[in-house]
């Protein structure tokens, strides 16, 4: 969670008796993070209040909260004075309190809160201080700084916005920790607003809107939820009236001449002082100052407002001459071709040829830079005016394909649509047709009856049929999961797209027919790569994730070529960001986040990873893959909590949408964290599913997906050794016949572990022993970490301490390199153990016997002293896991507390005694 750092750093400083101050504007979650944080405190007695600004006249109110629940016994250990002014002040008796009083009623309130503090720690929590009344603020200052010794702390929310103060207020007792509450993210605003369920499109635009504001993304969400009407992707979100109202209210105070200046700012693409100056408002300057000074435009060269909802009631509030007049006067003084057009347009509504012809321009603009999504709503908007009825069909068509590389896929689908219902000719029927299979990303499995209605409509022209023929060979691995299927229809797509001079869907068709090939293990597969990548190249098709340029990455990765597919990523990368489709730079982000792990760079795939999981979230691309993703790198070199669950999600999203594709990999990162958790039958059961569908689907080429080895290790674990010799071998044949190098090297890992697993750990050795030897020559220092790993645990169990020392200290080196945090835990607990002289597995004398692999851990580091969170720290997962498993330890032990644990770890083993 995205607030999760806060909370820890909140309560990290409580726990060491600081007082916390929550700052942020309104509605950005500051209750309910007051409120997770005081639930923690059970062993607190927790005064609360919580404040409005219609009773900060009301003098004392903050107190009278505060001590609401304390009862009349506290007021009884008083001295009677004291006594009688702080039952005046807090309403229990007639008489008020007197001026003469004042000091007496301050010492009175210390004497209550430190009669409280005798009794047990205390916690306020003041929610909205900035509306705390004075004389309890004055009071509550007082406390705080005579607290000193007293296990009082203060949990407080104050509003931080433009115009408010920044300083923690003086009632906190000192240390005073003061952190912002940051704006939620995209996946943070989805899953707030997961039962209304909104399109992942609606969701982007209402994080955007709500600026990541939690409350104001909640009404906006509810108000969609009601909104009767289909959401027009250009328009702005309606705006519900309460959040209305409370921008209005902020606006109406300032001057008409400042409103209309701001109008204006609302109406631009990038509005400046020169351009406000330019279009009529000669008195922008002071208009603009005006509007910082109120906290609604932030300080800067380029005029922004200081909350997006500002602008759109702005603009949604304003007289329609107005916005009409702010349009005309932009569209005369831009520059740019495409504000412009979107300004005409708005001034210049029904068709009309030269607004037609200028918007058109103007989306063709839009392309060139890698706009696309501006360049859909501009051509869409060009069809709408064309006074050219035939060319109408054509034209919403090109912005449905602009939208589609956008990922605005809810838009291209509404527009193919429409066109299905009124087009005749069979290739605007046919390219309608691909508009919609485009856009359903991997759930292909979803529009299955669209194909013979397509087919229908292609009749026997080979220009129509190509790029069918291709999206059936999509859907023959997708959907129906056979490859040698995928690989015909893929030849007759570029057989067909040849014949129609169709160069781009030939090197389409010929990329995914070389795929194919490569995954069925066929020696065809070089030459048609050759052949896809023999130019001429059309940009489009050059920097899609499905062109031949991202299948060299894919082919250099096969062949252990880490630097070049790694430069060849990058180069594609950053020219898709320039002006390719959002579905091609998620490919591309998905496969850097794959080489950066396997090259050692685990800190850099797991912040790629999870760019390749925003993107997916902010727009309507499948999920699978992203978790997929998230889930190998966090195993790598996050966390294997996280990454489990990643792999759960990833496993649903793809069973979800029936994608045979991706399935199997996200299986083997499910199977993989299972194994590297300590749970080989979870594994297995995983890897068996990846065998069986591989199987099933043709495929024979093990080094596309490389779960084979985790499978054998995970079968030789549950003594299904017979069955993993057999995988064994049938692998390696594979791997020798094509020549993959770092897939023979994993599997004499797997092959020794299963040596060991019959009985034989000596003879274990050297066969892993040229598996790390083979590994140190390829470029995966994590393939090279974990197995000298498990030749350290091999020596140990052979007993020769010496060199398993020596192979333990060899996988650290290379793991801490690679930033690789599971396997340096991993490694560390291996050389605790050691240290610590507990036996490496768990034999008939030894004390820990009955635990798992991540049990036993916990427990050796409890034995050397570890709290929980060093525990944590070391073995890189969450306090709760390290808990969990020292629940399960006590009780699989017969101990109670950790003194029995730390007994049970050093206790000397039946053989030392008998020594």
């Amino acid at each position: 969670m995205h607030r999760e750092p806060l909370l820890a750093r909140a309560r990290a400083h409580l726990a060491v008796g600081g007082s916390v101050v929550l700052t942020g504007p309104t509605g950005i979650g500051k209750s309910t993070l007051l409120a997770t944080l005081a639930a923690g405190f059970t062993d607190h007695q927790v005064l609360r209040c919580s404040l409005s600004a219609t009773e900060r006249h009301l003098p004392f109110l903050g107190l009278i909260d505060l001590l609401a629940e304390t009862g009349d016994d506290l007021l009884h250990t008083l001295p009677k004075h004291q006594r009688a002014v702080l039952e005046a002040a807090l309403l229990r008796r007639d008489d008020p309190v007197g001026e003469r009083d004042v000091l007496g009623l301050r010492v009175a309130v210390l004497a209550a809160f430190r009669t409280l503090c005798a009794a047990g720690p205390v916690l306020l929590v003041v929610d909205d201080a900035q509306w705390l009344d004075a004389p309890s603020a004055e009071l509550l200052a007082f406390i705080a700084r005579r607290a000193g010794g007293l296990p009082l702390r203060a949990l407080v929310g104050l509003r931080a916005g433009p115009g408010e103060p920044q300083d923690p207020p003086e009632l906190c007792p000192s240390p005073v920790l003061t952190l912002p509450v940051p704006a939620m993210t995209a996946a943070e605003i989805g899953g707030l607003l997961g039962d209304l369920r909104l399109p992942r499109a609606v969701l982007a635009k209402v994080h955007r809107a709500s600026d990541g504001n939690p409350f104001f993304a909640l009404e906006l969400g509810r108000a969609l939820a009601d909104h009767r009407e289909p959401l027009d992707p250009a328009a702005p979100l309606p705006v519900p009236d309460g959040l209305r109202t409370l921008m209005m209210d902020r606006l109406l105070a300032l001057s008409s001449g400042a409103r209309r200046t701001l109008l204006l700012a609302c109406a631009a693409a990038r509005p400046t002082l020169a351009l406000l100056r330019a279009a009529g408002r000669p008195e922008a300057a002071a208009d603009i100052a005006e509007a910082r000074h109120a906290g609604i435009v932030a300080p800067g060269d380029v005029i922004r407002f200081t909350h997006p909802l500002l602008s759109a009631v702005l603009y949604a509030e304003s007289a329609e001459r107005d916005r009409l007049t702010a349009h005309a006067a932009l569209a005369d003084v831009v520059t740019d071709p495409v504000e412009r057009a979107h300004h005409l347009a708005v001034v210049a509504p029904g068709r009309d040829a030269q607004v037609a012809e200028t918007l058109g321009e103007a989306a063709t603009a839009a392309r060139r830079r890698g706009a696309r999504a501006a360049a859909a709503r501009l051509g869409l908007l060009a069809a709408e005016r064309t006074t050219k009825p035939e060319a109408e069909p054509g034209l919403r068509l090109t912005a449905a394909e602009d939208a589609l590389a956008a990922g605005e896929f809810a838009m291209a689908r509404g527009i193919a649509e429409d066109v299905l219902g009124a087009a005749v000719l069979p290739a605007e029927r046919v390219r309608a047709w691909i508009v919609l299979l485009d856009s359903c990303g991997q759930a292909l499995a979803e529009l299955d009856e669209v194909f013979p209605r397509a087919l229908a409509d292609a009749r026997d022209d080979p220009a129509l049929l190509a790029p069918l023929h291709y999206r059936l060979a999509w859907r023959a691995w997708l959907v129906k999961g056979s490859a040698p299927k995928a690989r015909t229809e893929a030849a007759t797509a570029a057989r067909l797209a040849a014949e129609a001079g169709d160069r781009s869907t030939e090197l389409l068709a010929l990329t995914k027919q070389a795929l194919a090939e490569f995954h069925i293990g066929s020696p065809e597969a070089e030459r048609t790569m050759a052949r896809a990548l023999a130019g001429p190249h059309d940009p489009a098709i050059r920097l899609g994730h499905n062109g031949p340029v991202y299948l060299r990455y894919r082919h250099h990765l096969l062949h252990d070529r880490l630097e070049e597919a790694r430069g060849e990523l990058r180069s594609l990368t950053y020219a898709v960001r320039q002006r390719g489709a959002v579905e091609s730079l998620f490919m591309c982000l998905y496969g850097s986040a794959q080489v950066e792990m396997a090259r050692g760079r685990c800190d850099r795939a797991l912040d790629l990873a999870y760019q390749c999981l925003r993107l997916a979230q902010d727009s309507e691309l499948s999920q699978g893959p992203a978790w997929c993703a998230v889930a190998f790198a966090e195993a790598a070199g996050g966390s294997l909590d996280r990454g489990l669950a990643a792999a759960e999600r990833g496993v649903g999203h793809s069973e979800d949408d029936g994608d045979l594709l991706f399935l199997p990999t996200t299986l083997h990162a499910l199977g993989h964290i299972r194994l590297l958790r300590g749970d080989p039958a979870g594994a297995a059961d995983a890897l068996r599913r990846v065998r069986v569908m591989e199987a099933a689907q043709g495929l024979a080429e093990p080094g596309l997906r490389r779960w084979h080895a985790d499978l054998a290790e995970a079968l030789a674990a549950i003594g299904a050794v017979a069955e993993a010799d057999e995988l064994i071998e049938e692998t390696r044949r594979q791997a020798a016949r094509l020549g993959r190098p770092s897939v023979l090297a994993a599997l004499d890992r797997a092959a020794a572990l299963v040596l060991a697993a019959r009985g034989d750990p000596a003879g274990a050795v050297p066969v892993l022993t040229r598996a790390v030897r083979a590994q140190a020559t390829l470029p995966y220092p994590v393939d090279e970490g974990r197995a000298r790993l498990e030749l350290g645990r091999l020596h140990l169990r052979a007993g020769d301490v010496q060199a398993a020392r020596e192979a333990l200290h060899g996988a650290r080196r290379v793991l801490l390199h690679a930033k690789a945090a599971p396997w340096i835990a991993a490694v560390t607990a291996e050389l605790d153990r050691l240290d610590l002289g507990v036996p490496a597995t768990a034999g008939d004398g030894d004390p820990l016997r009955a635990l798992s692999g991540m049990e036993r851990r916990v427990a050796t580091l409890v034995a050397e002293g570890a709290t929980n969170r060093e525990i944590a720290a070391r073995l890189f997962v969450s306090i709760k896991t390290v808990e969990a498993a020292l629940t399960r330890s006590y009780r699989k032990l017969g101990v109670r507390s950790r003194v029995g644990l730390t007994r049970a770890v050093t206790s000397p083993r039946p053989e030392d005694r008998s020594a």
